[in-house]
């Protein structure tokens, strides 16, 4: 049976395939469809048509198009990558920069990227930290009152300034160590990537308010120490993706956040004490993406637990005979936390410090337990983390 369509005036070179391709999508291969229409150029450009699209042409009157085996073969070969609502174990090289569920044309280039097993990637807090992430971005020139600098102590303001250099370097390492396990994550799995965008973002503006934070009553930063940033190093050597989410969010990451609440503490002046309450919240997200991703990898194959063990202990030995934490960041929190100069005060400073370090080890001890090691492996592992914190 011969189908008929009427394009009326509408040509090929104003929308004319449209309504051709949608009489044509009811017809098997093989089946005709005589086209009328009152464009003068239609015989001509439907023959030019016919011809770019793999389908067979009549020159009759009026002109026939027989349907061709292109789009059949082309919808035989089409995937989708995956479900728009489901993350697959695995993602497919052959998908490459297409949406989740998404029809994917088949002949696109291979998308190269290392991570593709879900279990080496996944959490599945990940959307919900996503969309926290999302509602909690803050802007540093609004959400914290520059104007409020009070007055501050040189020494105390000296010791501030310590801090925040070595805050700088610390964050810097935080920022670019997951751009790098980004670019290498396969799209499938968006909500990590996502979420490891909004972190980078993160970390971009910490490196901002902690800078701006230093130089405000100086010229010049602190020291760097050569120690520190050795141990800063070891992460962004790291080339697995949950070793370093591991080292760097679990262990690093998590043992900021007690520094950051003792800076919080004993922060000098309102900027400083508003800064770190900001920056303990973005941490403390990161922080659950990888204990929930760690322990995401541990469940799913217990081994991990082992190259875990022997990430931490591979970076103890590397580090084993660097310093860690430059003796002028140390004695910089002694400072900041005594507040003065007493001798009392001093003691008091250096008590704080001391607790600090302690609360760090058991946060880490928690942690490492929350993945799966058993308490006294937890423990043992907690106490060979690097002595930079992060």
């Amino acid at each position: 049976m011969l189908t008929i369509i009427d394009l009326e005036g509408l040509g090929l070179d104003a929308g004319a395939h449209l309504v051709l391709n949608r009489a044509l999508t009811g017809l098997p291969a093989g089946g005709r469809l005589a086209v009328v229409g009152g464009n003068q150029m239609l015989g001509v450009q439907l023959g030019a048509w016919c011809r770019s699209e793999g389908h067979g042409f009549d020159p009759a009157d009026p002109p026939v198009v027989i349907k061709g085996t292109a789009d059949d073969a082309r919808a035989r070969a089409t995937q989708r990558a995956g479900s728009p609502s489901h993350v697959d174990e695995r993602a497919d090289a052959a998908w490459g920069l297409a949406a989740r569920g998404a029809l994917v044309e088949p002949g696109g280039p291979l998308l190269s990227v290392d991570w593709v097993d879900r279990d080496l990637v996944w959490a599945d807090v990940a959307p919900r930290l996503y969309s926290r992430a999302a509602a909690e971005q803050w802007d540093p020139a609004t959400a914290i009152d520059w104007a409020s600098h009070a007055d501050v102590p040189d020494e105390v303001e000296d010791a501030v300034v310590q801090i925040m250099t070595y805050l700088i370097e610390n964050e810097q390492a935080a920022l670019m160590l997951p751009a790098r396990l980004l670019a290498r994550l396969h799209p499938h799995f968006r909500e990590v990537m996502q979420l490891f965008a909004v972190q980078i973002a993160d970390e971009a503006r910490h490196v901002e308010v902690f800078t701006r934070r230093a130089l405000l009553s100086r010229d010049e930063l602190g020291v760097s120490g050569a120690g520190g940033r050795a141990s800063l190093q070891t992460l962004l050597d790291e080339p697995d993706f949950t070793l370093a989410s591991f080292l760097l969010s679990v262990l690093g990451e998590g043992s900021f956040l007690d520094l950051l609440r003792f800076l919080n503490v004993h922060a000098p002046d309102p900027i400083t004490a508003t800064m770190t309450s900001l920056v303990g919240r973005d941490e403390a997200r990161h922080v659950a993406f990888g204990v929930a991703h760690t322990a995401h990898a541990a469940k799913a194959d217990a081994r991990f637990l082992g190259r875990l063990r022997m990430a931490v202990e591979r970076r103890h030995t590397a580090l084993i005979d660097t310093a860690g934490l430059n003796k002028q960041v140390f004695d910089a929190l002694v400072v900041l936390a005594a507040g003065s100069w007493e001798t009392s005060a001093i003691a008091k400073g250096w008590r704080a410090v001391e607790e600090l370090q302690k609360r760090m080890e058991d946060g880490r001890r928690h942690r490492l337990s929350l993945i799966g090691f058993p308490d006294d492996e937890a423990a043992e592992l907690a106490a060979l983390h690097t002595r930079n914190f992060m």
